[in-house]
């Protein structure tokens, strides 16, 4: 990986994770591991193939299972479907939510089984799903990414809903209540030590492609709530000129250990971070992008998303670029020539997140319901050199395709032996 001059690749980052994570034992990390990369990332790779993905989000049951409750036969045969849709449209990707808020879709003697399985959090649900995700997906020539959300504990501020056994209960100074949803607290060494522990089980136990973050750090802002970790930062935030660098700290320590964990577990696994797509607006510093969001990862989230594509921490970056071409406030024409110059020269590829669910929705503007705004991205997305691909949002719009704008996309750009490859799509 050709890295800037001077920073510090993710392949070589060394000591820092070992000295935050004392305690807790990493004796699985020295488990003897295959030595090259599952098949279908390592095929893309080398054939130059872009990047061709779907998101397949868990939470709530947004697209997988359709309910809890559901038997396992059921729960397989749903999974089973969804990959089979996204190899039907041309697809060569899976980012599959396994751990959607500090629960699991596989046996994890860290965390109980996720409640969106069998409707109680900690039921068995009588199978493997992740076990079944990586073998299926691999069986039909698709990468399978284990997509993890790191703090999130839970989606209401009920302590008392969660599984009895869970971390969260047995260490309740772990947790903060924060905009209607419950969070372990990013800042204390013993949470960051934890949720590593827990996501990399399944690396261990699964050769799964890549290992996938989303947007979610710090939560995003609620207007009038504060999110409760002034006695954290008292306890650990001396030396930082203020709380906000502390905090963009704390979730630098968790990406650059994770980056040097991953490989030590199982070779060949890569690193991915999908975060909201403006870092920060140029109003706001000059090496920002044109735009004026409301939210700006750096300050709002406490994600330093610049710093981790420049340091090499991770190996591809997944902007979630969710707008129209033309929309004033962060418009896609202008945030797609930040982030090819943002990665250029770090070895780190370039995927850009795209809007699927937007499109046809009548709530949206109206270009979204247009079917040919998405391929227009990709489009335009094939004029960047450093662009490597697309994933979309989600695996249900990819499979109903609301106004056709995923069929568009499929016609235009996937139709044809090889259009994968750069420069298209």
């Amino acid at each position: 990986m050709r890295l800037p001059v001077g920073r510090i690749g993710r392949r070589g980052f060394m000591g820092t994770a070992a000295a935050a994570l004392a305690g807790l034992t990493m004796a699985g990390d020295a488990a003897a591991v295959p030595e090259r990369a599952p098949g279908p990332l390592r095929h893309r790779r080398a054939e130059n193939l872009a990047f061709r993905g779907m998101w397949l989000a868990t939470v709530t049951n947004r697209d997988w299972p359709s309910r809890a409750g559901l038997t396992a036969e059921q729960q397989r045969a749903e999974l089973i479907a969804r990959l089979d849709t996204a190899a039907g449209r041309g697809l060569n990707a899976v980012v599959f939510q396994v751990r959607p808020s500090a629960d699991a879709f596989w046996p994890s003697p860290y965390e109980p089984w996720s409640a969106y399985l069998t409707g109680t959090q900690g039921g068995d649900p009588g199978w493997d799903p992740l076990g079944t995700a990586v073998t299926e997906a691999h069986r039909r020539g698709l990468e399978l990414h284990a997509w993890f959300n790191p703090y999130r504990v839970a989606v209401h501020t009920d302590p008392a809903r969660l599984a009895a056994n869970h971390p969260a209960r047995r260490n309740p100074g772990w947790v903060l209540p924060y905009g209607g949803k419950l969070y372990y607290d990013p800042g204390l060494p013993e949470v960051r030590a934890f949720v590593q522990e827990a996501m990399l089980d399944a690396v261990r136990r699964y050769p799964v492609d890549a290992v996938h973050f989303d947007d979610y750090f710090y939560p995003y802002p609620v207007a009038g709530q504060v999110f409760g970790d002034d006695a954290t930062f008292a306890r650990y935030g001396a030396g930082f000129a203020d709380k906000a660098a502390w905090r963009r700290e704390n979730i630098n320590l968790l990406v650059r250990e994770m980056s040097e964990r991953i490989p030590r577990t199982r070779s060949g696994v890569r690193f991915g971070i999908s975060p909201f797509a403006v870092w920060r607006n140029a109003a706001t510093d000059p090496l920002g992008s044109d735009t004026r969001a409301g939210v700006q990862t750096y300050d709002d989230l406490h994600a330093d998303t610049r710093r981790w594509v420049r340091e090499g921490w991770i190996d591809h970056v997944v902007p979630q670029v969710y707008w129209n071409i033309g929309f004033a406030a962060a418009d896609y024409a202008k945030l797609l020539p930040w982030w090819n110059e943002l990665v250029r020269g770090t070895g780190v590829e370039l995927v850009i997140g795209e809007a699927l669910y937007k499109a046809g929705d009548p709530a949206q503007p109206a270009a979204w319901q247009d079917p040919a705004e998405l391929s227009r991205h990709l489009t335009l997305a094939g004029e960047y050199e450093q662009v490597r691909g697309h994933c979309f949002f989600s695996a249900k719009e990819v499979g109903t395709d609301r106004n056709g704008a995923m069929a568009r996309v499929v016609a235009d750009h996937y139709g044809q032996t090889g259009a994968g490859r750069r420069p298209a799509g």
